[in-house]
């Protein structure tokens, strides 16, 4: 079945996961994309503020991205995202985590501009086995509205 606009009402949507991160994954992405020392090097990370090995922020976000895509996205009537209203990293992500994303509607409203399609803002948490949070995001995706809604 086709999520469409009107299946996003707002409040909780639901829970993904979990997602285990390695080691090697954290390293692999680091050396391709954020070569940073707190992302590569042991012993360079635990002297950092980090104080210890932690992926890239931007590789915490490819994961929300991809444990949105499984749980959701790939199921709506998506029609892509104008882009993301806010990130924010609140705690490392560390090797051996085991990844859960808390995914809520904060608003859905229909186009004034394109009244076939809504807009559903959508806060994300990701979150490591402990419940702490280690990201939030918050970003609007367009999603077709269900067929004689218009």
């Amino acid at each position: 079945m086709t999520l469409t606009f009107e299946d996003f009402p707002p409040g909780r949507f639901g829970t993904f996961g979990p997602r285990h991160v390695t080691r090697d994954e954290i390293l692999a992405f680091a050396a391709e994309f954020d070569p940073q020392p707190m992302h590569l090097d042991e012993e360079a990370a635990s002297k950092s503020m980090l104080r210890g090995l932690s992926g890239s922020g931007w590789h915490l976000c490819s994961l929300m991205m991809r444990m949105m895509a499984d749980g959701f996205i790939t199921r709506a009537a998506s029609l892509g995202s104008p882009g993301v209203d806010e990130v924010r990293w609140l705690s490392p992500l560390r090797p051996g985590d085991d990844l859960t994303l808390d995914v809520d509607v904060l608003e859905a409203r229909t186009s004034k501009s394109r009244p076939e399609l809504g807009i559903v803002k959508f806060k994300c948490t990701a979150r490591n086995a402990a419940g702490l949070a280690l990201a939030e995001m918050t970003s609007p995706i367009l999603i077709k509205r269900r067929e004689g809604t218009v």
